[in-house]
C-alpha cells in the first residue's frame, strides 16, 4: 500500500498548524519537516521550534529530514521536539554508521536519504540498521522542482537489496511526486512518496489532491 508523506515545506507557514491537521484528515500517517541549513543545501528553513509547536497538534508521525551538516550536532535536538524518524544524508557524515546507532538509541526511527548522484552501494554496510531509505528524485534544497527519472533504478536496487536481505524497510522518494511520477516510483518500488506542492498547491485543496495521487499509484 502507497502512503503519501505530505512536505510542510510546501504549506502556508501562517496556517501551518491547520495545514497539518488538514492532511491528517485525509488519513495520511505521516509529514515530513523538511529541515535545511543553507549549508549542506542552498536554502534556510524549519528548526526545531516547527517539530515541537507541531508535536501537541496531531498523533501523526513526523519525520525531520535532516538536511544538514554535520547531522550529529542537531539529532538530540531533533528527538527531544518530538520527531519520531530522523532522516540524515549518506553524503552529510563521514560516520553515518554511529549517527544511526545514535537515533536508535534515543528511541526514534532511523532512516537515511540518498541525493540523485549517490550510488545505492553506499548503504551496503548500514542497510541493516535502518528502517527507511529515502531515495530523492530532485537535488534537495528547494520545493517544486522536476522529478529526475534516472533515479528510478536506484529506487528498484534499494528495494532489491531490502528484499534480499528480508529486512523491514520502507521504501521513500522525494521530489517532483505528481499523477504520472508516483505510477512509476511505485512500480519501482517505492512505498512512501513525499508530496509537497502537488499537495498544499492543488487547486483542488490537499484532501483531494492526496485522493487523486494514492489513486493513480494503485494503477500501477
Amino acid at each position: 500500500m502507497v502512503k503519501i508523506a505530505p512536505s510542510i515545506l510546501s504549506a502556508d507557514f501562517m496556517r501551518l498548524g491547520e495545514q497539518v491537521k488538514l492532511v491528517e484528515a485525509a488519513g495520511v500517517d505521516r509529514v515530513q519537516v523538511d529541515v535545511m541549513d543553507g549549508r549542506f543545501v542552498p536554502n534556510i528553513t524549519f528548526g526545531t521550534i516547527a517539530v515541537r509547536a507541531l508535536r501537541p497538534l496531531t498523533r501523526m508521525v513526523l519525520e525531520a529530514h535532516l538536511m544538514v551538516t554535520p547531522p550529529e550536532d542537531f539529532i538530540e535536538a531533533f528527538a527531544a521536539a518530538g520527531a519520531d524518524t530522523i532522516i540524515v544524508h549518506q553524503e552529510s557524515t563521514p560516520h553515518l554508521h554511529r549517527v544511526l546507532e545514535h537515533i536508535t538509541s534515543l528511541g526514534k526511527k532511523p532512516a537515511v536519504a540518498l541525493n540523485p548522484s549517490t550510488p545505492a552501494s553506499t548503504l551496503t554496510e548500514v542497510l541493516d540498521m535502518v528502517k527507511l531509505v529515502l531515495v530523492m528524485t530532485v537535488n534537495p534544497g528547494f520545493g517544486g522542482q522536476k522529478f529526475i527519472h534516472a533515479t528510478l533504478p536506484k529506487v528498484r536496487q534499494v528495494r532489491a537489496a531490502i528484499q534480499n536481505r528480508g529486512l523491514e524497510c520502507e521504501v521513500e522518494v522525494d521530489g517532483g511526486i505528481n499523477e504520472e511520477t508516483i505510477r512509476l516510483a511505485a512500480e519501482a518500488g517505492a512505498d512512501v512518496m513525499v508530496a509537497g506542492s502537488s499537495v498544499y498547491d492543488a487547486p483542488e485543496g490537499a484532501q483531494e489532491a492526496i485522493a487523486r495521487l494514492l489513486a493513480s499509484a494503485q494503477t500501477t
